[in-house]
């Protein structure tokens, strides 16, 4: 988590959402990303969706099933969908998302009947770490509008 949690500032300094995330093989890292949405302008340029993209490419298939997903905050909807749709075998998040998050947050994908696969899912690792992050990314962001 340490990991994406240095993506997650890598996208602060770009002024994107600071989210990171790391996908991991055999207990390799084979995929970094953090938000792009801002820079790419891009609304699915979020950091789940492009490590799951470059973990894809690095294995040579879409099924991931052997791989694990680390993200600083519950992954949203569109983010939860692809890493149900990828086969993803674990996620890992730090925090949970109450207005947008898609593994049990605002609603949860994983509980879907019909669907075939259920990512494990373990939450609260840096925890505090990750939500400051944001929190604090935020605040800024804020402050930043009220001076305008």
């Amino acid at each position: 988590m340490q990991h994406a949690y240095n993506e997650a500032i890598s996208a602060w300094i770009a002024d994107e959402v600071p989210i990171g995330a790391v996908v991991v093989h055999d207990e390799q890292i084979i995929a970094t990303a953090h938000n792009q949405t801002r820079t790419q302008n891009d609304p699915t340029a979020h950091a789940e969706m492009i490590a799951i993209t470059i973990a894809a490419n690095h294995i040579g298939d879409w099924r991931l099933n052997e791989c694990k997903l680390f993200v600083t905050k519950e992954p949203c909807p569109m983010c939860s969908g692809a890493t149900i749709m990828s086969r993803v075998g674990e996620v890992h998040f730090s925090f949970e998302d109450p207005k947008m998050g898609g593994l049990g947050g605002a609603i949860s994908l994983q509980s879907l009947e019909l669907s075939n696969h259920k990512p494990k899912i373990v939450k609260g690792t840096m925890q505090e770490e990750c939500r400051a992050l944001i929190q604090a990314f935020f605040q800024i962001q804020r402050l930043g509008s009220k001076k305008s």
